[in-house]
């Protein structure tokens, strides 16, 4: 080492430690973080450090004290793959040879073999490549069913085909009146610095809009036209055979809230009728063309509309945190019934099974599996995924929104911070938050799998 060479010391649990100051990029006050769940015990979490998603470590826990807590400070350790690492405070630069020394019992840390052993297997390729998870994808057969997005309005289920809505937002505080518009147009917003239109769907539909603390904006494809329908509480994404997707009657096709129903979607053996949207005619064809005429409304960026720049994701939360499912790997979204039916001799982790439309559907408490902390504050929702050739259900706090997200703002999860299931993170600047993105073939291992097709072989659907 160069004459001259120095190290930063700090305290850590009580302890005096030093790093050799060539291996840090920074120091910084602690950031926010987000946990990542299955994690490596000393994993506190990822932090947003100037668009970058670094990995945090809580030092403390790394040495294997027993005081882990976040500390005031982070150390940002440079070179191809930055880690950010929590310490108490941070005391002076000492000549690194004095703490190589040990003077003024100071202990210099080899951070390498450290970080190595707590993170060998996320090192180490632990995460299958996205090339198998696209081939188990692929390996699931073909189903005629159509996607739906259903949400309520005056206590009556619609939904919009999935493929024509683009998020699912909530209602702001503020919105900007529109002067010399009619009664449904509510005003306009702005979403990641575009401006978009509001319109009152229940004003719409001729129906009666009713006070609602659950309202959201629906963003969909309107004739052409990008805009915001508010929505009194948005309900679950659901999937359904093509042979329960009923053509509109006739006879009910001549009002104009009729005609713009296309559909009757039929669950629960018809008991549930969800009325389907047909966004081409939602709109009167002159309030397409003023919304297309207006100011207010801009052309999707041709950047964006080519395909594979943007994804979309189901956004769920445990606790504090938001994860998001690629929206083609859910199956839909339902609300946790009263009961689940419990079948004796059901591997551990499953907490009850759910007859949806006569197919058996296990279900896995998620903030559980997760260890997500406090107690939901609600019953929750399920969000059944297709993993493989399997569907199981998820139970999570609240699916909170559909997100639509560049792929350029997407980034592949740092190896020593994703643990097994996060492969990527939305990093979404404008609005300040991360969003972790799960990998749906690594929610259930390979042997959990395995058990929940035999224990579907061996069920006997519910009533």
């Amino acid at each position: 080492m160069a004459t001259g060479a120095q190290a930063l010391t700090f305290v850590v649990a009580g302890e005096r430690l030093a790093i050799p100051a060539g291996e840090i990029a920074e120091v910084i006050r602690a950031p926010a973080v987000s946990r990542v769940p299955l994690a490596p015990p000393s994993l506190a979490g990822i932090a947003n450090l100037r668009g970058a998603v670094i990995p945090i470590v809580s030092l403390a826990a790394l040495l294997g004290s027993a005081d882990a807590r976040r500390g005031e400070r982070v150390i940002v350790l440079g070179g191809g793959s930055p880690v950010g690492l929590f310490v108490d405070h941070v005391s002076a630069l000492v000549p690194l040879e004095s703490a190589r020394a040990g003077d003024d019992s100071i202990r210099l840390l080899d951070l390498g073999p450290l970080l190595d052993g707590a993170f060998s297997e996320a090192r180490g390729g632990g995460r299958r490549s996205a090339r198998h998870a696209a081939a188990a994808v692929a390996a699931v057969p073909p189903v005629a069913e159509r996607a739906f997005f259903s949400f309520e309005i005056a206590e009556q289920e619609f939904a919009l085909p999935l493929e024509s809505v683009f998020e699912v937002i909530a209602l702001p505080d503020t919105i900007a009146a529109v002067p010399e518009t009619d009664a449904a147009m509510a005003g306009v917003i702005t979403v990641r610095n575009r401006l978009l239109p509001l319109l009152w769907l229940p004003v719409l539909l001729g129906l009666q809009a009713r006070p609602s603390d659950e309202r959201r904006v629906v963003v969909a494809a309107l004739g052409g036209t990008r805009a915001g329908l508010i929505v009194d509480r948005v309900k679950a994404i659901v999937r359904l055979p093509d042979a329960d997707v009923d053509p509109v009657p006739p006879v009910l096709t001549r009002g104009r809230q009729e005609a713009q129903v296309r559909a009757i979607g039929r669950l629960e053996g018809g008991k549930r009728l969800i009325s389907i949207l047909s966004a081409e005619h939602l709109l009167k064809e002159s309030a397409a063309n003023r919304l297309r005429d207006s100011p207010v409304e801009e052309e999707v960026d041709m950047a964006e509309a080519e395909k594979g720049a943007v994804e979309q994701f189901v956004v769920f939360t445990l606790g504090d945190e938001a994860y998001g499912l690629p929206i083609d790997s859910v199956v839909e979204v339902v609300r946790v019934p009263e009961r689940l039916t419990r079948l004796p001799k059901a591997p551990a982790f499953v907490e009850g099974i759910l007859n949806l439309r006569g197919k058996i559907v296990p279900i896995i408490d998620q903030r559980r599996r997760f260890e997500a902390a406090g107690q939901a504050e609600t019953r929750g929702r399920i969000v059944i995924v297709r993993i493989g050739d399997t569907e199981a259900g998820f139970v999570v706090d609240d699916v909170s929104e559909v997100l639509r997200v560049q792929r350029d703002h997407i980034r592949a999860a740092p190896e020593i911070g994703s643990g097994r299931i996060i492969d990527r993170i939305a990093n979404i600047e404008a609005e300040g938050r991360m969003v972790l993105m799960v990998d749906p073939q690594e929610l259930l291992e390979k042997a959990e799998q395995d058990l929940l097709a035999e224990m579907r072989k061996g069920a006997v659907t519910p009533s």
